[in-house]
């Protein structure tokens, strides 16, 4: 396996992170709820974005397997946190359902951490569903700790 920015000429792969995107939502808040909640052109622009010459200084990161299949993705991008310092966000990870737990998650954190700290962020974080156990695991398995609760969503963060 190999982690590696997507490439912003193949329309097949911002098409295939933005169905992710989508089957993320529909596994965290459930088919009603996560569909509705963004069309699929949303998904596209919002995988956009975060290329080169998008609306966010950001990255797309996908794991691809010796045999060519994307397992999963990363999107990470410089944002702001409570205070208003910059931090390293990870605004997505994705990894199929029957990849899962083969170490693609801690992989694609370690290359968005990389590329956090080439631009010296000195902190990582990311947002998610307090229901989203899997990524708050992953993610409290890569050293990250709740930082931040409200209702629904939790914030974890590291220092980088």
């Amino acid at each position: 396996m190999r982690i590696r920015p997507l490439e912003p000429s193949r329309p097949e792969e911002i098409e295939l992170v933005a169905s992710r995107m989508r089957a993320t939502l529909v596994e965290v808040l459930g088919e009603r709820t996560g569909a509705a909640m963004y069309t699929m052109d949303w998904l596209r622009r919002r995988v956009r974005q975060h290329l080169e010459g998008g609306d966010h200084v950001g990255q797309v990161f996908l794991a691809e397997l010796d045999d060519g299949t994307i397992a999963g993705h990363a999107i990470v991008r410089i944002d702001s946190d409570e205070a208003g310092g910059e931090i390293g966000l990870f605004s997505t990870v994705y990894v199929a359902p029957d990849r899962r737990r083969q170490g693609i998650a801690a992989a694609l954190l370690r290359a968005g951490e990389s590329w956090m700290r080439e631009r010296r962020l000195p902190r990582a974080m990311t947002y998610t569903a307090e229901t989203n156990r899997r990524l708050i695991r992953a993610f409290e398995a890569a050293g990250y700790a709740i930082a931040l609760q409200s209702r629904q969503m939790v914030g974890l963060a590291r220092t980088l």
